[in-house]
């Protein structure tokens, strides 16, 4: 599938570095979004065909009363076990790559944000990213945000950070750093240079 004419940058940090809040901030400044998350959402709402299969390998118990995917029931099954975690990318994952590439594809903005947590982690996303981003914050400010927004205990936030990249991981795969452990004022200054550099790319395609 060809990814049209805009330019991607994947965008790409740990739990709890505020990828939600950049790519805010470029959407603000006329940026594309394609958030995988956002299309993991959509993709297993009731009467999805993702959320039928799901419940068929996992079991009616990974749904609420309501039909609605049980989230937390299903990454308690699939956080500790391998096979199960294979089992639910099987089935996401494919999904959520071929409408994230086809909204890459449309895209009529100058440049694109494909957001994609585990972009490092090996997600499958395409050659023709012009540009890593990665959002960065000290690992100890992503266990309190985390903390902050959803309650976790904080083992359990750093055993989900075990699963991901190390931080040094991601940084070294970086084309590009957002530090976002200070304030909005300093995220928005980093965000503008960055998207005055992004703006340029598509001169170059």
């Amino acid at each position: 599938m060809s990814l049209g004419s805009a330019p991607v940058i994947g965008l790409t940090g740990g739990i709890g570095s505020g990828k939600s809040t950049v790519a805010e901030a470029f959407r603000e400044r006329g940026a594309g979004i394609v958030d995988t998350d956002q299309i993991a959402h959509a993709l297993t709402c009731p009467g999805q065909p993702a959320l039928q299969l799901i419940a068929a390998a996992f079991g009616r118990g990974v749904l609420d009363e309501g039909g609605n995917l049980d989230r937390a029931t299903l990454r308690q099954q699939v956080f500790a076990d391998p096979d199960a975690r294979r089992r639910l990318e099987t089935i996401l994952h494919p999904r959520i790559r071929a409408q994230a590439l086809q909204e890459v594809s449309v895209a009529t903005e100058p440049y694109v944000l494909l957001v994609v947590p585990l972009l490092v982690e090996g997600s499958g996303y395409p050659d023709q990213l012009r540009r890593i981003l990665v959002v960065d914050v000290p690992e100890e400010v992503q266990v309190q945000r985390v903390h902050s927004r959803s309650g976790l205990d904080p083992e359990q936030i750093r055993a989900i950070m075990a699963s991901q990249a190390s931080r040094g991981r991601r940084l070294a795969s970086a084309d590009d750093v957002i530090d976002n452990a200070g304030g909005q004022d300093a995220l928005e200054r980093q965000v503008e240079a960055l998207h005055q550099r992004y703006l340029t790319l598509g001169e170059t395609s």
